[in-house]
């Protein structure tokens, strides 16, 4: 076990503890009620890319992050985050105006339903552009060694190094439909001022899955 697997099992630890505890947790409920944006940001610039190293691990046996770009994939994951908080927003609020007949369904169906029906519509909509603008930002920092060097960015080179067949065969034929689906649907279930810090969770969970498969292919 790596220093840096404690690190991690200490820092998970720390995060459950600080929602067990009531005080901590009212701090945590204040803050996103107030400022939502700022704390999806803190969210994914910490849980998503925390998710990342992870899989960094996983695949390299270390957490030697040469070439990884951990200051610009956090400030990213930050906005990205931010982004996701917005398209959460949408999504939750235009579904169920969409399909009013969910209203009059009898609980429990009706969360589950309506949970269902937010998570497809995000997933079939947001996911696909979103996991592309990622996999793009993602393979650009690692072109360029871990930096971001925004000047030198070329969008028509970003699509053209694409690796579509993977993208359609595994990221969005694979990981949406069996993943992404399922695990929003839980999300939506929750009320409303957890659903970031779950969907931030959920950057970790399949960081280590990614992480996994990768490991199994080298």
């Amino acid at each position: 076990m790596l220093i840096g697997d404690g690190i991690a099992v200490v820092l998970t630890l720390g995060i459950a503890a600080f929602f067990a505890f009531p005080a901590t947790r009212g701090l945590y409920l204040t803050a996103n009620a107030h400022v939502p944006e700022l704390m999806s940001f803190a969210k994914f610039a910490i849980l998503a890319t925390g998710g990342e190293v992870l899989a960094w691990r996983l695949k390299n046996n270390n957490y030697v992050l040469k070439g990884f770009g951990i200051l610009p994939k956090t400030i990213l994951w930050g906005f990205f985050g931010i982004i996701i908080y917005w398209a959460f927003t949408i999504f939750a609020n235009g579904a169920p105006k969409v399909f009013p007949f969910l209203v009059n369904i009898a609980e429990p169906y009706k969360n589950i339903l309506t949970a269902f029906t937010i998570s497809l519509f995000l997933n079939l909509i947001f996911s696909p552009i979103f996991m592309t603008i990622h996999h793009i930002s993602d393979t650009f920092i690692t072109d360029n060694l871990g930096t971001l060097p925004i000047r030198k960015f070329n969008m028509l080179a970003a699509l053209n190094r694409i690796d579509w067949n993977r993208m359609w065969g595994f990221v969005y034929t694979k990981t949406i439909p069996f993943f992404w689906i399922p695990a929003h649907t839980l999300t939506f279930m929750l009320p409303s001022e957890y659903r970031m810090i779950f969907a931030a969770g959920l950057s970790v969970v399949l960081g280590l899955i990614l992480g996994s498969v990768n490991k199994k292919r080298t």
